[in-house]
């Protein structure tokens, strides 16, 4: 399903997601929203995310079972994430995770499984639109996100951190202000 036909089919698998009597932690978090987005964007073909969303076929039951009983999704097989800078990515987001938010786990492995995609990183997760995104991330990585003061592209912006954890410099600019691509890095993503 593509072109037209798709958005309204989109919102109306989110919306019934979101309907679904979930108990009152689930319904209650805030990336409930966020994760039906994630599903239905799934569902529609959009996005690079693997069937599980990278977080193994468990934990994607799981997700299903308690924030979306009743789903019409089907259960997904284990996934495999074939990219090298996974754990460092996934270490990343876990030391920047919100406190007493347990989804945020969650968060940080479907993160890190759609950075293996080729777009910006608000399509590769299949989300509506790069506004979900910035919500996913200062949700679920506040510190993390709050950096984030020059609202570069969130996958630019990640692997930035990651190469500076790492001591890994590859930006030939002395800064972003100066630099011949700053426009791949801040511009607009649509």
């Amino acid at each position: 399903m593509n072109g037209p036909d798709r958005l309204p089919w989109r919102s109306l698998l989110q919306a019934g997601l979101l309907a679904a009597p979930a108990g009152a932690a689930a319904r209650d978090d805030a990336n409930r929203p966020l994760l039906a987005s994630l599903l239905a964007g799934q569902a529609a073909g959009e996005g690079c995310l693997p069937a599980d969303l990278g977080l193994g076929a468990e934990r994607h039951a799981a997700l299903l079972r308690d924030y979306f009983p009743g789903c019409p999704l089907p259960p997904a097989p284990d996934s495999r994430l074939d990219l090298p800078e996974a754990e460092e990515l996934q270490r990343l987001l876990r030391d920047h995770l919100a406190p007493g938010l347990a989804s945020a786990d969650w968060m940080a492995d479907i993160l890190t499984a759609a950075c293996i995609g080729r777009d910006h990183l608000w399509q590769d997760l299949g989300l509506n639109d790069r506004n979900e995104l910035s919500q996913l991330m200062f949700i679920n990585f506040p510190a993390l996100a709050a950096a984030n003061t020059g609202d570069m592209k969130w996958k630019k912006f990640l692997y930035r951190q990651f190469c500076a954890r790492e001591g890994i410099y590859v930006c030939p600019a002395p800064s972003c202000g100066v630099c011949a691509d700053h426009a791949k890095c801040f511009g607009p993503e649509n």
